[in-house]
């Protein structure tokens, strides 16, 4: 570390990055207290301004993005983000507004979002969509939120149980828990899909609601949707729809047609907007009738041309989010969605079917696959084979992948998987990109055979080697220190 050390420390006493004029003001000592006053300079670095730009340049280069490789990154949809949406959010018109400004000065971003709501709804098989929610398990907690509201209404507010299968996101017994109800884990089938048996013993009157993603997280669509709906809904519970996979069924399925009451969209995942470092998140809510009424506030109206925005809505939740979302995301997506049209999102969703089930036949052979049939957009593959017969676990897999520029595949899980690797290649990535990721994961395949204790050294080549990850993430360090 000490090299890296002396690399990292380009500050050197006397040189300057900045120029400031002359102070014109009188300086009185007695504005600060004295003891509130320095004695000393600050130690910040003394660095002329191009050795600056070329520090955070090389740092920003450390960054793997889906800009500058593959990100086949499960569950996630790390796509293209294509840049026009970059462009229209910069627009004068939406970058410059402020949202205090008045409901007459900003009728262009309300219409822009009352329009956003239209598509989702039509996208969604909903009625009303909120567009609040920051992220998607912000989304879960709003969706949540409305579920309680929806049955204390009713004077069902003993319902505290949510059910979610097996396979679930993580997030969701977490959203579960924060909203004050009670997780019920059901199984999986030995098709990788709910297990209708397992689903009936837990259905009673105290079950609020059932969170589902669909297609699920291996990969697989909930065949028997219809009837698990119908189940529910006969015990008196509510449909979530966790829209992180919505990236496979845009315009074949809708989860409001399947029988869901709420669902979210991630707009960082579907549409096509920056995702996690790249830039806020967005989860809007969406809802069938019934649910409108509890709708975070306010919600956008329309009048006789005009836009408003609607606060007289005495069962809402209430805010979720300041102000009314981040508004700049929702430029993005608006803006995706117009430019693809019905037709394009349709094909998205088809690509990335494709690409999917190419890789995963592909791949079939060198590795392990607990279910193997065919998926949608997503599928899980396994380095239990590698483990059993050459000690190489999945971590060891993915590392190397890091050496060949491909970003690591979501990994360990769903958890109902051994050595899990959940690979979504998405729909942006052409024939010649999946072949490389399937000739260098063969590749990867031999070496566990030919020369496993080489692999469980790897990366070789990336900045840094293998981290205590856990260690980094219990105690990260996140500002620069001066030495001495």
């Amino acid at each position: 570390m000490k090299d890296r050390d002396l690399i990292f420390e380009k500050s050197r006493p006397g040189k300057k990055g900045y120029s400031l004029p002359e102070l014109d003001v009188p300086q009185k000592q007695d504005l600060l207290p004295e003891n509130l006053q320095r004695k000393n300079p600050a130690p910040l670095p003394e660095v002329a301004e191009g050795e600056v730009l070329r520090h955070y340049i090389n740092l920003s280069q450390l960054n793997h993005s889906v800009d500058n490789g593959f990100y086949p990154l499960g569950s996630c949809t790390m796509k293209y983000n294509p840049k026009i949406n970059e462009d229209v959010s910069r627009l004068p018109g939406f970058a410059e507004l402020h949202p205090y400004q008045s409901e007459e000065m900003t009728q262009g971003a309300l219409k822009l979002m009352a329009e956003l709501e239209k598509y989702l709804c039509e996208i969604g098989g909903m009625d009303r969509v909120t567009l609040q929610p920051a992220a998607g398990a912000h989304g879960e907690l709003a969706g949540l939120m409305l579920i309680r509201a929806y049955h204390r209404h009713r004077g069902q507010d003993h319902r505290k149980k949510i059910i979610i299968p097996d396979s679930g996101h993580g997030t969701n017994p977490a959203s579960v828990t924060m909203c004050g109800y009670e997780t019920v884990e059901i199984p999986s089938d030995d098709k990788g899909c709910i297990d209708l048996e397992a689903l009936k013993e837990v259905l009673d009157d105290k079950v609020a609601g059932i969170m589902l993603t669909n297609p699920n997280t291996l990969g697989f669509y909930e065949e028997n949707i219809s009837e698990v709906c119908r189940l529910v809904h006969e015990s008196g519970g509510l449909l979530y729809y966790d829209g992180a996979n919505a990236n496979a069924i845009m315009g074949y399925s809708r989860p409001g047609d399947m029988g869901f009451d709420i669902l979210h969209f991630n707009l960082h995942k579907t549409f096509g907007t920056p995702h996690g470092g790249g830039g806020p998140g967005s989860g809007p809510v969406g809802v069938k009738d019934k649910l409108v009424p509890f709708l975070p506030n306010p919600m956008i109206e329309e009048e006789d041309g005009k836009y408003f925005l609607d606060y007289d809505r005495p069962q809402s939740i209430g805010r979720v989010r300041s102000f009314f979302g981040n508004f700049g995301v929702l430029v993005k997506a608006f803006t995706y969605i117009r430019m693809l049209g019905a037709e394009g999102l349709k094909q998205v969703s088809e690509d990335a079917v494709l690409n999917a089930n190419y890789i995963m036949e592909k791949l079939a052979k060198s590795y392990h696959l607990k279910y193997h049939r065919n998926c949608m957009h997503e599928f899980v593959l396994s380095g239990k084979k590698q483990k059993d017969e050459h000690g190489v676990t999945t971590t060891d897999i993915v590392k190397n992948l890091l050496d060949h520029g491909i970003h690591p595949p979501t990994v360990y899980f769903p958890l109902i998987v051994e050595e899990a690797m959940m690979i979504e290649p998405t729909e942006t990535e052409s024939k010649e990109t999946l072949d490389e990721f399937v000739a260098v994961m063969e590749k990867i395949a031999k070496m566990a055979e030919e020369d496993p204790e080489k692999l469980k050294e790897a990366p070789y080549t990336t900045p840094v080697r293998r981290l205590d990850e856990a260690g980094a993430a219990r105690n990260p360090i996140l500002k620069w220190e001066p030495k001495g």
